[in-house]
């Protein structure tokens, strides 16, 4: 998708953050109306159709619009292929009520300028966990991890074949990796095609394998990948570093990395949203009486004033303290709940105080 600041999708389709799906639809079916570049010829209609169609295909997605609320716009970009974004909303339905035609094809075209959308086979996709600290989640950071994976082996290029020979084109399928069968049925002609017997679909035939691949064109190695980790992270955002998965055997095109963030426990704090909690206690005086305790933050120590009659369970906010939100301005708050401890080994003189003091609150 674009890198260019994007709007708010519910902003753009005109309905509230808890709207429910049939409204999201209703919305949408307006604006498409209004919008669509076969009813509305004026220079921006195809830009707001493109907006109004994305913000749709999101919000209408219980998961993307999942993500989308906690994340922003990079718990879309980073986890959805452009594809994947638009497949499995229902325009369709919406179209055709409209009177307009339909095909994916044509509509993903619209966004990406007759981009195909079923492209060349990938390799295999690679998912991997990366644990980072709370105090990395806060600023963001730039980790180096090792990928395990599978590239273009440099002994034979990629050919699979030992190095001073070359594959051979497969006399069964000519080279194309299919094999085609006919058959007639009366005054219809039948054709199947299926992959090649002989060659397993490459197209060629390797007589002299490459020893350090085994024919097969690509090695297991483990590479040092560096990876920006935005600040605001929160436990299980991935993270989708392209290109950066295995090498697809026939076509050599790579797949993708997910990274799924984990951030470690903290000492102090426990993360709720973009506000963190600390707890802590206070002694009965302290809490009678009101005073002054230094409470951590994630920049360092500052000082909380404790009123006097501070109850047991109370919790201060502290504005602006916690974590920065992903992708947006601002922080969350920092949460101090106080306890009171209650000592559970007193002297005579001490019991004897309390007692006393018990009887001045009657």
């Amino acid at each position: 998708m674009s890198s260019t600041k994007k709007k708010d999708y519910y902003e753009i389709l005109g309905v509230p953050r808890n709207a429910t799906k049939e409204q999201i639809k209703e919305a949408y079916r307006k604006l498409a109306l209004q919008y669509h570049p076969d009813r509305n010829k004026s220079p921006d209609a195809e830009e707001k159709f493109k907006e109004i169609s994305e913000a749709y295909a999101v919000l209408s997605d219980d998961e993307k619009r999942a993500q989308y609320d906690h994340f922003g716009h990079a718990g879309i970009d980073g986890r959805y292929t452009a594809e994947d974004i638009f497949r499995g909303a229902d325009f369709e339905t919406i179209f055709r009520d409209l009177g307009f035609g339909f095909d994916f094809n044509d509509l993903f075209s619209r966004f990406f300028g007759g981009r195909r959308v079923y492209e060349e086979a990938r390799g295999r996709d690679i998912s991997m966990t990366l644990t980072i600290t709370l105090e990395e989640a806060a600023s963001g950071v730039t980790k180096e991890i090792q990928v395990p994976r599978t590239e273009r082996c440099k002994a034979c290029n990629g050919s699979g074949a030992r190095r001073g020979t070359t594959p051979t084109v497969c006399s069964r399928c000519q080279g194309r990796g299919e094999v085609q069968y006919v058959r007639r049925m009366g005054f219809t002609q039948i054709i199947t095609a299926t992959t090649c017997d002989v060659c397993g679909g490459r197209g060629f035939i390797i007589e002299n394998p490459c020893p350090e691949c085994r024919g097969t064109g690509l090695v297991e190695v483990y590479r040092k990948i560096k990876v920006n980790v935005p600040a605001g992270v929160d436990e299980g955002f991935t993270l989708r570093l392209r290109g950066e998965g295995d090498l697809h055997p026939q076509t050599k095109k790579p797949g993708d990395l997910f990274l799924s963030i984990s951030i470690a426990p903290h000492k102090y704090f426990k993360r709720e949203g973009d506000d963190l909690l600390f707890e802590t206690q206070i002694s009965f005086p302290q809490a009678a009486l009101g005073t002054e305790i230094a409470v951590p933050t994630l920049e360092g120590h500052t000082w909380l004033k404790i009123p006097p009659g501070t109850q047991s369970g109370t919790v201060f906010r502290l504005k602006g303290k916690g974590m920065p939100r992903l992708n947006r301005y601002g922080r969350g708050d920092l949460l101090v709940k106080v306890n009171i401890k209650v000592p559970t080994k007193l002297s005579e003189r001490q019991k004897a105080l309390l007692r006393e003091f018990e009887k001045e609150l009657e």
